[in-house]
C-alpha cells in the first residue's frame, strides 16, 4: 500500500509511525482511573448502610473503571435495629466503623484518614446510618448535627471543586453543610405512600438546602432521575426515598455515579 502512494510518501509515513506509536502510547499511559472514597455508616437499612444502595454504588463505579476506597467513621451506632422486627435490639451497641467492614469485605479506613489529596470524588450512600451515625438528623431534624469528619470531608471535597454524590437520605447532609446546595430526595409529597419519606424535601429547605423535586428513575416525565449541581458539583438521586422496583433504583443510583466520575474530568 505504501508503495503505491510514491516512495517520498511511504517513507515520510514510515518514518512518522513510530513517533505517533510513541505518542498514542504515552497518551494512554497518562489517562488515570477516577479515585472515588465511598463513606459508609454502618451495615443495615434501620441502623447503618442501606446494602442495596451501596452494592448498586460499588457496581456502577467497577463499571466506570474507577479506583475505590471505603471508609466509615470509628465512633458507635446510634443503636442497634432488629432487622426482623424493625425494632431497637435493647442492651446491644455496635462499632460503625467495624459494622461498615462486613459491606467493605474488610477493606475500610477510617474516615478520619479520607483526604481530597488522594481522591478524585466522594460518594455517600443511604440508609437510615446517614441520619443516626453520620449526623444527629433522625432524632433533631432541622437541628441536626453533623459528624465531624463528615462535615470535614464535605466542606474539603466541596473548596476543592471535587464532585460529591449522595443518595436516598443522605443529601441532607450537604444540604446541612452546603449551604445552598441544590440536592433531590424525590418527591415532596406523599402520593399514597409511593414517597414515604416525602417530609424530608421540607427539611432540606429548612437545612438552607434547595430541594428540586425529581423521580426515582427515567420516566416520560424526568429525564433527569439523578440531580446534578453544577455550581457545587453535588450529584443526588432518590434512591430508597421511593417505594419501587430495585432495578430501577439500581438504574437511578447508576445515573448518579455516572455523573459523578463525569464531573471528575477521568
Amino acid at each position: 500500500m505504501l508503495a503505491s502512494c510514491g516512495p517520498a510518501l511511504g517513507t515520510a509515513l514510515r518514518r512518522a509511525a513510530p513517533a505517533s506509536l510513541a505518542s498514542f502510547h504515552c497518551s494512554a499511559r497518562q489517562r488515570r482511573a477516577a479515585r472515588v472514597a465511598v463513606v459508609l455508616s454502618g451495615c443495615g437499612v434501620y441502623d447503618g448502610t442501606e446494602i442495596h444502595e451501596a452494592s448498586a454504588i460499588l457496581v456502577h463505579l467497577s463499571r466506570g473503571g474507577a479506583e475505590v476506597q471505603m471508609y466509615a467513621p470509628d465512633v458507635p451506632q446510634m443503636h442497634v435495629v432488629d432487622h426482623s422486627k424493625g425494632q431497637p435490639a435493647e442492651a446491644e451497641s455496635r462499632n460503625v466503623l467495624v459494622e461498615s467492614a462486613r459491606i467493605a469485605r474488610g477493606k475500610i479506613a477510617n474516615l478520619a484518614k479520607l483526604t481530597t489529596a488522594d481522591h478524585d470524588a466522594v460518594i455517600f450512600p443511604g440508609g437510615f446510618g446517614a441520619a443516626k451515625n453520620l449526623s444527629t438528623f433522625a432524632v433533631d431534624g432541622k437541628d441536626c448535627k453533623v459528624n465531624r469528619e463528615v462535615e470535614r470531608v464535605l466542606k474539603d471535597f466541596h473548596k476543592a471543586g471535587k464532585p460529591i454524590g449522595l443518595c436516598c437520605i443522605s443529601p441532607v447532609l450537604a444540604a446541612k453543610v452546603l449551604s445552598g446546595a441544590e440536592v433531590t430526595v424525590g418527591h415532596e409529597e406523599e402520593e399514597g405512600g409511593k414517597w414515604p419519606y416525602a417530609g424530608t424535601a421540607r427539611a432540606i429547605k429548612e437545612l438552607g438546602g434547595k430541594h428540586c423535586v425529581k423521580e426515582a428513575v427515567f420516566s416520560l416525565t424526568s429525564f433527569h432521575e439523578a440531580h446534578v449541581d453544577t455550581k457545587n458539583k453535588v450529584v443526588t438521586t432518590p434512591a430508597f426515598m421511593c417505594e419501587t422496583e430495585l432495578h430501577k433504583i439500581f438504574d437511578g443510583i447508576g445515573a448518579m455515579v455516572k455523573n459523578v466520575l463525569k464531573l471528575t474530568g477521568k
